[in-house]
């Protein structure tokens, strides 16, 4: 977008120099089942910034074990992360994506998705309205290689009419980040409390 520099703390403040790191808050919701068939997604938040326009980074990950926790020692499911399939959900992508959880429309663009294409990959974002067999909402990418070097993947998460709703009120509030980053008044007063901070460990 324009050419706008601004840098986070994790605190989630801007800050210059050898001080710089990243502001990425995450969000993950996690579906195990007794079948293995299971998902799990995190979306990352990045705020714009002077160089680049905000967007959420979302990563699912397919059930990799059942896990037992029946037994004297417990074990969980885990999911294959360092296969996971990312996307990169920019404004509008979200403003489509919230059209569907608020209700406002079944699917994304009348079912047919989002699609993003990379030099590497190709993938579609399919998010839709279910009434059967269960009342939820169905998230599903598709990503294939464009050189045909790797196999297709898929994933794909049924969310609860809850957790639709909750998501829905996360990333409306983050539309403001998403569009200009972090306000000016918050890294001030961030600033300023981490000041304070350090001067009561001095």
């Amino acid at each position: 977008m324009n050419d706008r520099t601004n840098d986070y703390s994790g605190d989630g403040v801007a800050v210059s120099g050898a001080a710089q790191t990243s502001y990425q808050p995450q969000f993950a919701i996690y579906h195990a089942n007794a079948s293995g068939t299971g998902c799990a997604i995190k979306m990352e938040l990045h705020p714009a910034t002077n160089d680049e326009d905000g967007c959420f980074m979302l990563m699912l990950a397919t059930q990799q074990t059942v896990g037992d926790r029946r037994g004297p020692v417990k074990t969980y499911p885990t999911f294959n992360w360092e296969g996971r399939i990312t996307v990169k959900l920019g404004f509008n992508d979200i403003c489509k994506m919230l059209q569907v959880l608020r209700g406002e429309c079944e699917s994304i663009d009348d079912g047919k998705g989002l699609y993003h294409r990379s030099s590497k990959y190709s993938a579609k974002i399919v998010l839709r309205h279910i009434v059967t067999p269960v009342q939820a909402y169905s998230l599903e990418v598709y990503r294939n290689s464009n050189d045909k070097s790797e196999e297709d993947s898929s994933a794909h998460i049924l969310l609860t009419a809850a957790e639709a709703y909750g998501l829905a009120i996360a990333l409306e509030n983050s539309i403001g980040l998403i569009c200009f980053g972090v306000p000016r008044t918050t890294r001030q007063v961030g600033n300023v409390a981490k000041g304070i901070r350090n001067v009561s460990a001095a």
